[in-house]
């Protein structure tokens, strides 16, 4: 759908993009995640256009003459005409992608059903919350019916069911549509995401299918919940399975291993043997999120 070949840009001495190179795969949603100042907005706004790379190519698979025909974007801060309805903006966001009246028509009244904002369609927009903005804004970038869906932060300024709802969204997107996105809400990205790319410091530092990564990564776990104190247990447990990763406080021990099977042979054993009172124990293995923080301090 689109690659990049060692693409870099320049802010003055700050360098926000070094030397990225990647392609995304056709019709697979991928998450972009970083911590801030990682360059993931920066190299949103060159795939979509709106800047130009200081140095390398990016080259679009698609017969179009100009790209930006194909692709839809949805920045972090979208700005509107506070004095538009919804309707209005989005009927002229369709008539800018060269839609005729009646499609835009069309095409604004199937779109602000599917974001939610039906039953304010004629309200103006400078009346709108974060959240209502951040629905129109995506309805915006779907408009012209894209195949590349850019999106920055698609669910910063929602509640948690707005964010629901538009993760629901999203996810009925994407056997249409190739979708990047970036995000802070790792947990998100784990339900949603096909792929993951990974940046710092303006590099790409890990870009993969999430199955690989879970694979790469994989951290089998238990996690034992107590409502009386278990230091003095899991102290005892150090010391006598040092090839565990033994993390407590007060009421909590999480226990990671690499052979799921037997920790939970060995666990279950010691549990018994020392009749604790439990409230809760737990099985599994580890998050995008643990993934995120494992890749970023070996870094």
């Amino acid at each position: 759908m689109i690659t990049l070949n060692q693409v870099t840009k320049k802010y003055g001495q700050v360098e926000a993009v070094s030397d990225v190179s990647f392609s995304l795969t056709s019709g697979k949603t991928t998450a972009l995640v970083g911590p801030n100042g990682a360059g993931k907005t920066s190299l949103l706004h060159m795939l979509s256009g709106l800047i130009s790379p200081g140095s390398g190519t990016i080259h679009y698979l698609t017969k179009e003459k100009d790209p930006r025909t194909v692709i839809g974007f949805l920045p972090r801060y979208p700005a509107f005409h506070d004095w538009m309805t919804a309707e209005e903006f989005l009927q002229f966001a369709a008539r800018l992608g060269k839609k005729s009246k009646k499609e835009s028509r069309i095409r604004a009244s199937e779109l602000l059903e599917l974001v939610g904002l039906e039953d304010v369609y004629r309200k103006k927009i400078g009346g709108f919350s974060g959240g209502m903005k951040q629905r129109l804004g995506i309805a915006q970038a779907l408009v012209h019916e894209p195949k590349l869906l850019l999106l920055d932060e698609p669910v910063s300024a929602l509640d948690p069911i707005g964010r629901k709802e538009i993760m629901s969204l999203l996810n009925g997107l994407k056997n249409e549509m190739t979708i990047l996105y970036s995000t802070h809400v790792l947990h998100d990205a784990q339900l949603l995401c096909d792929e993951v790319l990974m940046m710092n410091k303006g590099k790409i530092i890990l870009y993969d299918s999430l199955h690989t990564i879970y694979q790469q990564y994989d951290r089998p776990r238990i996690i034992i919940k107590s409502e009386y104190s278990l230091r003095s247990w899991a102290a005892d447990m150090r010391l006598r399975y040092p090839e565990w990763d033994i993390l407590s406080d007060e009421n909590e021990v999480v226990i990671t291993g690499s052979n799921l099977p037997e920790l939970r042979k060995n666990l279950l054993h010691e549990v018994s043997k020392k009749n604790l009172p439990l409230r809760s124990i737990k099985f599994g293995t580890s998050t995008l999120e643990e993934v995120f923080h494992e890749v970023m301090n070996h870094e």
